[in-house]
Parts: structure tokens; sequence; C-alpha cells
């Protein structure tokens, strides 16, 4: 349905979509080239960067190219099987996205608390398996969602009021019992969003802790700096994820096109905003994105 209530709008609201769509690749296929292309960005936090912009990619693409179709030219139908293809790719590049996000909060807390260490305890090739770790994860723990969908009756109505495939979006077409869809989806969010927030937070409780042990404030200062991207990062990524999430649930009584609305900020900001903020953030990176922007 693209986003109940306001179907109306739709030719406006694209728009911000395309918008943000194309900065969004532009700015992570940027972050992508440049640092494939120095050597000297070949680190660990680059490495990660890189990760954290092919999950942008992905999740972005799995959305916005469908919902333009929607918005432009009113073409809503999607397979079955198309739509349990899309859901797969967009929670399981969200939970990617988490795993990146959790990695990035261990890469920040040895960098700071453990600085002599650093380059042994994170190298390249142990981001690499960390990263292929956490890809895993969130393929064992998502693929289970489309395939118990699969298997469910559905009733004679097809509508998803959604722009796109969400897992209760969809369970809730079905007209068998979807408990254990509901339990699946509800252990997955628990298992895979909470824990990496309790484990950022337990990284930064430790990062915190080290900082109030310096005891120069330039230091103070030069130390949360280097958090400064990740928690802006963290915070776009996990809040609207998170209100999304609790208002699917919970929200009864919210319009349908709030929920629906808040369910793509959190697939369009985010993606658009990350490489921005690392851009301003790392000197280093910006002087090679410049490098190759700026050429005469």
């Amino acid at each position: 349905m693209g986003i109940p209530g306001l179907e109306a709008a739709h030719i406006w609201i694209s728009i911000p979509f395309s918008t943000f769509y194309i900065i969004s690749l532009f700015g992570n296929s940027m972050v992508l080239f440049v640092v494939g292309k120095e050597q000297n960005l070949h680190k660990p936090m680059y490495l990660l960067l890189c990760m954290l912009a092919l999950t942008d990619i992905g999740m972005s693409t799995s959305v916005i190219p469908k919902a333009l179709c929607v918005f432009w030219f009113n073409l809503k139908g999607i397979t079955l099987n198309g739509c349990l293809t899309q859901m797969f790719f967009i929670h399981a590049v969200s939970g990617m996205q988490s795993a990146v996000l959790v990695i990035m909060a261990f890469d920040r807390y040895v960098a700071i608390c453990n600085p002599l260490r650093y380059a042994t305890i994170l190298t390249n090739a142990r981001i690499a398996k960390l990263g292929l770790v956490g890809l895993i994860r969130a393929v064992l723990f998502i693929l289970p969602l489309p395939l118990l969908l699969s298997r469910m009756p559905f009733c004679a109505n097809h509508i998803i009021p959604h722009t796109y495939c969400e897992h209760i979006a969809v369970a809730k077409m079905s007209c068998g019992d979807i408990t254990v869809n509901r339990t699946y989806g509800l252990v997955t969010a628990l298992v895979v969003i909470w824990l990496d927030l309790i484990l950022i937070a337990l990284s930064y409780g430790l990062i915190i802790r080290a900082v109030l042990r310096i005891s120069s404030k330039k230091d103070h200062q030069k130390a949360l700096n280097t958090c400064t991207a990740h928690i802006c990062v963290i915070l776009m990524s996990y809040t609207p994820t998170l209100f999304s999430y609790l208002t699917q649930r919970f929200g009864q009584g919210i319009a349908s096109y709030v929920h629906v609305t808040f369910a793509n900020i959190y697939l369009l900001v985010p993606p658009m905003l990350n490489p921005i903020i690392y851009g301003v953030k790392s000197k280093e990176l910006r002087d090679k994105v410049g490098k190759y922007t700026c050429r005469r």
C-alpha cells in the first residue's frame, strides 16, 4: 500500500525517499571506493566503515526501489516469494548492521582502554572474522522468519499496509495461528537488538570509566572525540528501530501512517547520514575523499 492514509501525498513523499537514497548510494559508495583505493586506509576502523557502508547500501536498496515503484507508478503487486525474499534481506542486513556497531564499540574500547595493544588485538584478519560471525548470526536468526511464513495459509486479504514486506505486517495477513511467528520474532529481536545494545552499553561503560581515570581534561576530550561519530550512528540506528518495534507491538492506538513512517526512517536516514558523520569526524578519510572529489 505504500504509506496507508497518505496515498494522495505519495508523489511528494517520493521526493525525500529518492533524494535520501541517491545521497546514501553516493556517500557509501565513495567510502568504499576511497578505502579500497588508499592503501594507508586499510586499517580495522576503515574496514568496519566499509562493512557499515555495505549494510547501509543493502538496507536501503532492499526497500527504496520497490517503494518508488509504488509511489511513482502505483505498482503495488509483489509475489509471495518476492515478498519473503525482501523480508529476509531487510531483517538480515539490519541484524548485520547491528553486529557491525557492536564490533565498532569493541574497537573504540580497545583504542581507548588498551591503546598499546590495539594493533595486535584488532588486526584486519580478526575484524574480517568478527564481521563473518556477525553475518552468519544474522542469516541463521533471520532465515526462519520467511520459512515459517511460507508454510502459513494466507486469506483473501492480500494487502500489506506497509511500504515493504515487514515481518509482522505480512504475518497478520495469514488466517492461521501466528503465535509461533510472533514469539520467534520477539525472541530474535531480544537476542539480536537488545543483546547488542547491552554489549555496546558495556563497552561504553568501560570506556567512560577509563576516561574518568585520565587526569588531563585535554586527554578527556581527545578520548571522547574518538567515540562521537560512533555514538551518533548508534543513536540514529537504534532509536527509530526501537520506536518502530515497540509501536508495532504495543502502540495499537497510533495511526498506521505513523508506524510506517518510523519504520521507513531507520531504513532511510542512517544510511544517508552515516558516511557524512564519519567523513566529518575522520580527518584522514575526509582528506582522502577531498583528494578524489576536488581534483581538477
